[in-house]
C-alpha cells in the first residue's frame, strides 16, 4: 500500500469496511439463536464494531454498529420485541449499536496517542458499556410495563431479570469476548499491513 497516496488508504478502509460488515452480518444473524435466560441473546457483533471503530475510525465504527442494529430485524429476538413496541425497539436496537461503535471510536482515537494497545482496550470495554447502558435505559422508557407483565417469572421482579440475564450474563460475555479478541484481532491486522 503506498502511503503517500490517500486513495489507497481510503480503498484499504474500505474493503477493510466492508468485510467487517459482512461479519457483523452474520454474527448478529446467528448470534440470535443462542440464548441465556430465555430473552437474552449472545452477541459477537460487538467485536468488528470494536476492530471498525479502531482502525477505520468512530464513524465506521457507527456504521458498523448501525448494520448490527439492522441485522438484529432478522433474528428471532426481533418478533418479541416489536410485539412489545416497535418505535421504542426500532429506537432502542439502532441507538445501541451506533452509538456503542460511535463511543469505541472516539475514545480509540482520544488515547491512542498515549499507547495505541491501551486504546484499543479500552475501546472494547467501552462499546459493550455503551451498548448494555442503553438497551438498559430503552428498557426502562419502553418495555417496562410489558416485560414486568410477565417475562420474568413468578416471584423475580423485572429490576433483577435485567440485572441477572441482560447485564450480567450477556454484558459481562461481551466484555470478555471484546477485551480478549479485539485487541488481538487489531495487533494482527496492524502486523500484515505494515508488511505491505
Amino acid at each position: 500500500m503506498n502511503k503517500s497516496n490517500p486513495k489507497s488508504v481510503n480503498t484499504h478502509q474500505l474493503v477493510l469496511l466492508a468485510i467487517l460488515s459482512a461479519i457483523v452480518a452474520v454474527l448478529a444473524y446467528y448470534g440470535g439463536f443462542i440464548k441465556i435466560g430465555g430473552l437474552a441473546s449472545i452477541s459477537l457483533t460487538l467485536i468488528p464494531v470494536v476492530i471498525g471503530a479502531t482502525l477505520c475510525g468512530p464513524v465506521a465504527g457507527a456504521l458498523l454498529g448501525g448494520v448490527a442494529g439492522v441485522m438484529f430485524f432478522a433474528t428471532p429476538d426481533a418478533a418479541y420485541w416489536l410485539g412489545l413496541s416497535i418505535p421504542g425497539t426500532i429506537i432502542t436496537v439502532m441507538v445501541k449499536g451506533i452509538l456503542s461503535g460511535l463511543c469505541a471510536g472516539l475514545v480509540f482515537k482520544l488515547l491512542e496517542k498515549f499507547n495505541r494497545y491501551l486504546a484499543v482496550v479500552v475501546s472494547a470495554i467501552v462499546c459493550p458499556v455503551v451498548n448494555t447502558g442503553i438497551f438498559l435505559l430503552g428498557s426502562l422508557v419502553f418495555f417496562m410495563d410489558a416485560v414486568s407483565s410477565g417475562a420474568a417469572g413468578e416471584g423475580v421482579s423485572i429490576g433483577m431479570y435485567l440485572i441477572v440475564f441482560f447485564v450480567g450474563l450477556n454484558f459481562v460475555f461481551e466484555l470478555i469476548a471484546n477485551i480478549a479478541v479485539s485487541p488481538a484481532m487489531v495487533r494482527i491486522l496492524d502486523i500484515t499491513k505494515k508488511k505491505r
